[in-house]
């Protein structure tokens, strides 16, 4: 590293990174300039000297992750995007910005640009995910070695992250498991969109790193020799780091830079037109001089030897090769160990609660693959996710112990996934669940294969009472798009479950698991018929009721089957794991399944969006009010899932 920087080089390349930025907020009329103009400094800095990365191999496993967990100001990375050279960025791109159908979207968004590591905009988000990457990264360095994994990831910040409760659960472990290449560069300019943060708070953040295990420094976010000792210091770090960059919000903007006028909205015509006055550059629009962009565009391809260098060691060992094995995605395939399990459960046809089910199964899946990393949120001895081949160590270690972080450790999971070589599983309670909806919204929005399992799944739970026990969860979490809510009513479905959270290349999947115990319903296993979302369990001739339901109100179900059965009724009774599944088949399948009569449903939990299948003629038989305190058994007679209850309400109302 040179000494002596060429801080006029530096700064017509920053201002580069600030004029776009400020015409093409300007251009949509919408958007923030002020994180673009404030941290373009320490960006130049950080891409010229010290990020790893290939333009030319976007995907580059060993590549740095950057991420802008202040995704507000996205512009910032797309500028940054087009003046390195990816090749699916260009001027277009930028005065499409925030347009209908362009890949420069108000937010950066996973997918639409090379550039893109994670969805930003919920704050806090970002800087979670990043450190669910250097997990992975950890991880993978310490199986592989350092000639095939070692790179770091660098997330900037705003105040408003710092902010979000999420912050202090991710930078907690990330102090606590040393993830010394972890790097967060905090915009500390002092300005929310309100005004002065000293408006809402008074946190000293170096502190507050330093007692969660981390370096953190202070440094002039302008001052270019400042800048570049701070990235370099960080280089043979033992602990993360926090740089907290002072930099001026809208920095060159004559009236509005150190106010929040300059947060949230463009800066309007004429004060574009002053800004690149005080910054020395051309009054044109768009326009990034030649001289200039030529020495962006050497940054773009400068580590073109080392990502060859590495290509090569990935060829020519044999870690190389097994690396490359973890990071390919495969399609999951039964194997023929898993007949002889699933012929072991019916011959034992025990009861057992559908999160022991899960255990089991986990048993088999995670001896035939190194691709799963799963962990709990402190639950791990309730959601059963730890088995006998979990390792919370070494260079084997597929088990995580997140403590009690469900919000991190779901926002971790995505940045797992999205780091590739692992499909990460957690745990927690389904009335937790709540704590993780911002990030399993986002693990469908980046087509993520995350699986959450949310045991405890009802009112079943018992005795910890209605804060404990889910009544509105199901309903919110199959309102999701893209993802699919799995709700196995004993051992076969359990696993049947599994292969298809394991199928969901593209799609994350919750299963909710029962705490109680469950009969086995299923003799037959050959077919994956989970997989269809809802097929028949169990039928009569010619039905003249069906009832449709999940979980562990399937075996309520068939007991109202029987009951009905002796009274001379015929039914049918359709288990639906899955509403999402089930909607994604033919109407000919449908129609098979679901048939004409009167239509019952069962389900212990409230019963928003089930009205559909009722079709005029019917019933719901769920649970609308939150829940009690008692035993399981008691419950589900207090709120009338009981199958004597349920039958006699039919008879009544209908024969």
């Amino acid at each position: 590293m040179k000494k002596n920087l060429n801080k006029n080089l530096l700064s017509e390349m920053a201002n580069a990174i600030r004029t776009l930025s400020i015409d093409a907020i300007q251009k949509a009329n919408s958007g923030h300039p002020g994180l673009p103009l404030g941290l373009a400094d320490v960006a130049t800095v950080l891409f010229k000297n010290y990020l790893k990365f290939d333009v030319n191999n976007p995907k580059w496993p060993d590549r740095d992750r950057f991420i802008l967990s202040a995704g507000h100001g996205s512009m910032l990375l797309y500028a940054l995007s087009y003046l390195t050279g990816y090749k699916d960025t260009n001027l277009k791109q930028l005065k499409d910005f925030r347009k209908l159908g362009s890949k420069t979207a108000g937010h950066p968004e996973y997918g639409l640009l090379n550039c893109i590591e994670t969805t930003t905009g919920p704050l806090g988000q970002g800087l979670a995910n990043a450190v669910g990457m250097a997990i992975s990264e950890k991880i993978l360095n310490k199986k592989f070695g350092s000639s095939i994994v070692d790179h770091k990831t660098w997330v900037v910040v705003g105040d408003g992250c710092l902010m979000e409760g999420i912050s202090q659960e991710a930078i907690s472990i990330a102090g606590h498991m040393n993830l010394n290449k972890l790097i967060v560069l905090f915009d500390d300019n002092g300005i929310s969109i309100d005004g002065k943060t000293s408006l809402t708070t008074s946190d000293n953040q170096l502190q507050r790193f330093k007692a969660c295990n981390w370096n953190a420094v202070s440094i002039d976010g302008h001052n270019y020799d400042q800048i570049n000792s701070a990235l370099k210091a960080v280089q043979k770090s033992k602990n993360p780091t926090l740089i907290a960059c002072k930099t001026i919000i809208g920095y060159g903007s004559p009236n509005k830079s150190g106010k929040s006028e300059c947060h949230g909205s463009p800066l309007g015509k004429e004060e574009v037109i002053s800004t690149k006055d005080f910054l020395k550059c051309e009054n044109k629009s768009f326009f990034v001089p030649e001289k200039t962009l030529k020495q962006w565009r050497k940054i773009g391809n400068k580590n073109k030897k080392i990502y060859t260098k590495w290509k090569s060691r990935i060829n020519t060992s044999k870690l190389g090769k097994d690396f490359l094995k973890q990071i390919k995605k495969s399609v999951y395939q039964r194997k023929e160990n898993v007949n002889s399990f699933l012929e072991n459960i019916i011959m034992s046809a025990r009861q057992e609660a559908t999160r022991k089910s899960s255990q089991n199964a986990l048993e088999i899946l995670l001896n035939d693959s190194n691709k799963l990393l799963g962990g709990s949120a402190d639950l791990t001895s309730s959601n059963l996710t730890k088995v006998s081949n979990s390792k919370t160590s070494g260079k084997n270690l597929n088990y995580l112990y997140y403590g009690v972080r469900e919000h991190f450790m779901a926002a971790a999971m995505n940045g797992i996934s999205l780091h590739g070589a692992f499909i990460p599983y957690g745990g927690t309670f389904l009335i937790f669940s709540d704590y993780c909806k911002n990030s399993i919204r986002l693990s469908a929005l980046m087509k993520q294969q995350v699986i959450y399992v949310l045991t405890h799944d009802s009112i079943g739970l018992g005795e910890d009472g209605p804060t404990h026990q889910p009544i509105e969860q199901l309903a919110g979490l199959r309102a999701i798009p893209n993802l699919t809510v799995l709700r196995p009513c004993d051992a076969i479905e359990t696993f049947e479950c599994w292969e298809i959270a394991l199928k969901q290349k593209n799609a994350p999947t919750v299963l909710a698991l029962s705490r109680q115990s469950v009969p086995l319903l299923r003799n037959d296993y050959k077919i994956n018929k989970s997989i269809m979302g809802a097929y028949i369990i169990k039928e009569s001739k010619k039905p003249k009721v069906k009832i449709i339901s999940t979980g562990s109100e399937v075996s309520v179900a068939i007991e109202v089957f029987n009951n009905l059965k002796k009274l001379k009724i015929s039914s049918k009774v359709i288990s639906m794991p899955s509403m999402e599944l089930f909607e994604t088949q033919n109407e000919s399948y449908k129609r098979k399944v679901l048939g004409e009569g009167l239509t019952v449903i069962i389900e212990a939990a409230c019963d928003f969006g089930w009205h559909k299948y009722i079709n005029g003629s019917g019933k719901i038989f769920g649970v609308n009010s939150f829940g009690e305190s008692g035993t399981g058994k008691d419950l589900y007679k207090h709120f009338g899932l009981n199958s004597n209850i349920i039958t006699k309400q039919i008879v009544e109302e209908y024969f």
